[in-house]
Order: structure tokens, then C-alpha cells, then sequence
């Protein structure tokens, strides 16, 4: 059975940080690339980071870059999301995905970025 189960959402003050994990299991997670998407209110899901099969190359959308930075533990089965310098609009359910022969998704964490 194929599970991606997502970890370490909340509510943050702006500036603040958070780390988001993403354990996976049921399939061979080391030939996925590994790919973090968020979903605001009304508005339709977006592609905010990814990483390569290996960790060699990592993309961002132009709204984190530089303060995101996705990673991966193999050995873990684990993706990871660490964000920085949060801000009020990065707030979303933030959804893993494991894009490959297949497609898998998770089912989100919220995270709220308030005051």
C-alpha cells in the first residue's frame, strides 16, 4: 500500500520557520522525483519545489526561492521542506507528490502564516 504522509504543518508568525516532512512507503521512493505543491484558498494548486531521483537538482517556483530548500533522506524514505522567512501569502495545505512511473499524492498539511 502506497502511503505519503505529510508532518510538521502549523500556524507560524511571519518571519517565522517551519520544517515539513514527507515519509514514504509502498514504493521504491529512490526512483521518484520528489515534488512539494501548496493549495491557498480558491486558488488552484501550485508546483513549489522539486528534487531530483538522486538530490542533484532541486527547482523552486520564483515565490520561494531562496528562502525554501527541498531535500530528500533516502535511507528514510523522507522528503523534506524546510521554509524561511515565511510570509503571510505562504499560507496553504502543502501537498507531497512522487512523480515517477507513477503518480502518488499526500494528503497535505496546513500551513498558516499569521500574526
Amino acid at each position: 500500500q502506497v502511503r505519503l504522509v505529510e508532518s510538521g504543518g502549523g500556524l507560524v508568525q511571519p518571519g517565522g520557520s517551519l520544517r515539513l516532512s514527507c515519509a514514504a512507503s509502498g514504493f521504491t521512493f529512490s526512483r521518484y522525483t520528489m515534488r512539494w505543491y501548496r493549495q491557498a484558498p480558491g486558488k488552484e494548486r501550485e508546483l513549489v519545489a522539486s528534487i531530483t531521483e538522486t538530490g542533484s537538482t532541486t527547482n523552486y517556483a520564483d515565490s520561494v526561492k531562496g528562502r525554501f530548500t527541498i531535500s530528500r533522506d533516502n535511507a528514510k524514505n523522507t522528503v523534506y521542506l524546510q521554509m524561511n522567512s515565511l510570509k503571510p501569502e505562504d499560507t496553504a495545505v502543502y501537498y507531497c507528490n512522487a512523480f515517477g512511473w507513477k503518480t502518488y499524492w499526500g494528503q497535505g498539511t496546513q500551513v498558516t502564516v499569521s500574526s
